[in-house]
């Protein structure tokens, strides 16, 4: 006989602990940054001045500008960036690039850029369907002979009774959707949507009622109370896409926003004139109501690696009517300007500098090392005793915030060989040893350095 056993933990499909994965906001309460919320910790002044950008680009009064964010490597610019995603939601585009991204595609950088722009450039498009919405209570299929073949039939219509609180409707179809109803398996008991004028029908679920009538102790499907009012109704839908999804769909199949969900090969690259039709397609929805435009946001880190052309380019994608928001991150002072002898301010051209709202981030105290360790702890969920944490924090305060939160995920699995709940002082003093800070790490080399030379 089989063996059946209760798991006591739910199963998870998928989870992985990345470096800013604990952060899911700011952390402010109007304008005004805690010390540590929404997995930020410290950077008052920045959070406080990422807070502001927030709600300018809600208003909609943020739309072509860009931002800076300069600091010392290790003082949270990207998980500033991060913060400022969370806070927008999730309909509204977030694109992360690393500079060097831009010059290792297959397309030409012009290209390249204008797909990132667009991509971060959402559109909420608002749209009235004719539906009839119940449950199936009644179905039949009409079947004839194949014309090819005569030893198997094939659909030809179907016969449906749709139901719901309120009011029941028979209807008759033909082979279309006939063939729909047997493709997506409905039977009695489903709650199922028609569309008319798309002629499509989607399958939601199956009803409650039918679910208790079948006395099912467990099932893969949620079940779906029965709609109430017509059958035959006007039904909003709202379909969250990009600027670029449009652009791909328009090149694709002429313009038809359903053939995003279809199959079809995206070409590389796209026309100018494909975009000039998807823009004005957008602004006449936008004037009569049926959509809205998100500004989103595109990340730009370790800006720069990027070139004058780069520079040139973005500088006057800002101008344009339909941009996101780009923030720049960088840890450089003065630099040269790549593919110049021109040396800048933070590598950038300083008539981009003079358009930007630049952000100082600061490097953290050890009060604030030692509260996103404890942070970082939960998230990776491992125990810290308070000696642990406290040789964490100063280690963190000689070498950097990046190299202990770097020592937590082996000083763990040191802590799991010694059977220990929690990681203590020794196991991170283990770790120390294993792995060790770029200070260690280049004097060691400066050691043998004639050495290696000879």
């Amino acid at each position: 006989m089989p063996e059946i056993r209760e798991v006591s933990e739910s199963l998870r499909e998928w989870e992985r602990i990345a470096a800013h994965s604990h952060i899911t906001g700011l952390g402010v309460e109007g304008l005004k940054a805690k010390f540590c919320a929404d997995g930020m910790v410290g950077q008052i002044e920045a959070r406080e001045a990422a807070a502001v950008v927030v709600r300018l680009i809600r208003e909609g009064k943020f739309g072509g500008r860009a931002i800076l964010l300069a600091g010392p490597p290790g003082t949270g610019k990207t998980a500033l960036a991060t913060g400022i995603a969370r806070e927008l939601g999730k309909d509204v585009p977030f694109v992360p690039l690393a500079a060097s991204e831009i010059f290792s595609t297959d397309i030409r950088k012009t290209e390249f850029l204008t797909q990132t722009l667009r991509k971060a450039i959402g559109a909420r498009i608002h749209e009235m369907r004719k539906i009839y919405e119940g449950v199936v209570k009644e179905l039949s299929i009409e079947k004839a002979q194949h014309p090819y073949n005569p030893y198997q039939q094939i659909p030809v219509g179907a016969t449906i009774k749709i139901v719901t609180k309120d009011e029941s409707k028979k209807l008759t179809m033909d082979q279309s959707f006939a063939m729909q109803l047997i493709q997506q398996n409905i039977e009695t008991g489903d709650v199922i949507q028609i569309d008319v004028d798309g002629g499509r029908v989607v399958k939601v679920g199956p009803s409650e009622e039918a679910v208790k009538e079948k006395k099912l102790d467990l099932t893969t499907v949620k079940p779906v109370p029965i709609p109430k009012g017509k059958v035959m109704k006007e039904k909003e839908f709202i379909y969250p896409v990009t600027l670029h999804a449009l652009d791909v769909a328009s090149s694709r199949r002429g313009g038809d926003i359903f053939s995003l969900f279809f199959g079809g090969k995206e070409s590389k690259e796209i026309e100018p004139e494909v975009r000039r039709e998807v823009d004005e397609y957008v602004k006449g929805l936008v004037q009569e109501g049926r959509c809205e435009l998100l500004p989103g946001v595109v990340f730009i880190d370790e800006c720069s690696m990027l070139d004058i052309e780069t520079f040139a380019f973005l500088n006057r994608a800002l101008e344009q009517e339909l941009s996101p928001i780009i923030i720049f991150a960088t840890n450089r002072g003065f630099t040269k300007i790549r593919g110049t002898d021109i040396v800048a301010a933070h590598g950038m051209p300083l008539d981009l500098v003079d358009r930007l709202l630049i952000i100082n981030t600061k490097p953290y105290g050890k009060k604030e090392i030692r509260r996103i360790l404890e942070v970082r702890a939960k998230a990776e969920k491992v125990k810290l005793s308070p000696e642990a944490l406290d040789y964490l924090t100063e280690i963190g305060v000689k070498t950097s915030l990046r190299y202990v939160i770097q020592l937590l995920a082996p000083a763990s699995e040191i802590a799991k060989e010694e059977k220990s709940k929690e990681i203590k002082r020794t196991h991170i003093e283990t770790a120390e040893k294993l792995f060790v800070d770029v200070k260690k790490s280049v004097s060691y080399l400066k050691e043998y350095e004639k050495q290696f030379l000879a």
